[in-house]
């Protein structure tokens, strides 16, 4: 059981990064009329959780083209591989420069919150799966408890309004495809290597079912916030401080904290799946590798957060729509094998 909370922490943690902490990716995707497109996406991210462990436990996978060969075939995991590298190159790279605008809410100069977390990256990235899951076991409690806590109460004492709003107008379902096809990068790209590590198949049970229902809970208290301070989200580039923007300032001080921790595991998480897979064809140490790809990626740094996520986020979901209908059909087509 515990082993399975550990894969749940890890698949929450690649899910919740910066875009789903901070509100920005919630209300790209969903906004008014989505409550029925959160549970269709609880579904089938559980589904797709599921075949993606399930395939890397039974082959032993070690990084992510292996898991996309069993899924794909050979030529279509090529252009796969391509896409996915694209998206943890760009996304790990934002993620950093995240982290360090992040640090300036405490007067942290810019250059010196990016090299600080590069530092932090490169620890984590020597240390592999075991470095990046205890990293989530530790991390992601405190995130879903204090980020849960503030949407819940934000949601409690807004429970008139959100219970006048109509339930039976829900014309955004397509949501939920387009959101789960964009979650299913980073899922394949990290828990392809997990397979070798399980010691059963109870292990991928816990961690679906679990991060379904915690993701979908949390997406739905977060959305109904969101579309409760819809006026004033333009003013702010992360939604959640439109929510707290009449909290005392250290509980913003600290979810401030939290969103770099959001940003952290994101990039942790990125870079780990980026340099497992590249290993597999260079024969450069861990730790070497690790230093060129986060240097590599420094130029990224320029992007703009909010600018990654309306453009890049739609894109990565349209490009991924073939995958997610493969993953999907997949435990249906294994079974009929057998």
């Amino acid at each position: 059981m515990w082993d399975g909370l550990k894969w749940m922490f890890l698949i929450i943690g690649t899910t919740i990064g910066a875009g789903y902490a901070s509100g920005r990716e919630i209300w790209e995707f969903f906004g008014h009329e989505s409550r029925l497109a959160i549970f269709l996406f609880s579904i089938l991210f559980s589904i797709c959780c599921y075949t993606i462990l399930n395939v890397s436990y039974t082959y032993k996978t070690s990084n992510y083209s292996e898991v996309l060969s069993k899924l794909l075939g050979p030529w279509l995991a090529k252009s796969y591989d391509v896409i996915i590298i694209f998206y943890l190159f760009t996304t790990t790279g934002i993620m950093i420069s995240g982290g360090g605008a992040a640090l300036e809410y405490f007067q942290v100069p810019f250059f010196i919150g990016i090299f600080f977390m590069c530092l932090l990256l490169m620890f984590v990235a020597v240390r592999g799966v075991h470095g990046l899951t205890g990293l989530n076991s530790l991390l992601m409690p405190i995130l879903i408890v204090s980020l849960g806590s503030t949407l819940l109460f934000y949601f409690w004492t807004n429970l008139d309004i959100v219970l006048y709003t109509s339930w039976t107008e829900q014309r955004n379902w397509p949501a939920a495809i387009t959101f789960t096809s964009l979650n299913l990068l980073p899922l394949v790209a990290v828990l392809s290597a997990a397979g070798k590590e399980m010691k059963s198949k109870t292990e991928i049970f816990v961690a679906s079912i679990g991060s379904a229902f915690i993701l979908g809970g949390m997406s739905f208290l977060y959305n109904e916030s969101l579309v409760i301070s819809a006026e004033d989200i333009m003013l702010y580039e992360i939604p959640l401080f439109a929510i707290m923007q009449d909290y005392p300032h250290i509980i913003t001080a600290f979810m401030a904290i939290l969103l770099w921790a959001a940003i952290f595991t994101t990039a942790a998480s990125g870079l780990f799946g980026l340099s497992s897979r590249l290993q597999s064809v260079t024969s450069l140490p861990l730790w070497l590798l690790s230093l060129l790809l986060l240097c590599s990626m420094l130029p990224m740094t320029s992007f703009g957060f909010s600018r990654l996520i309306s453009v890049l986020y739609p894109l990565y979901g349209f490009l991924n729509l073939y995958l997610l209908i493969v993953v999907l059909l997949h435990p249906l087509f294994i079974n009929k094998k057998h």
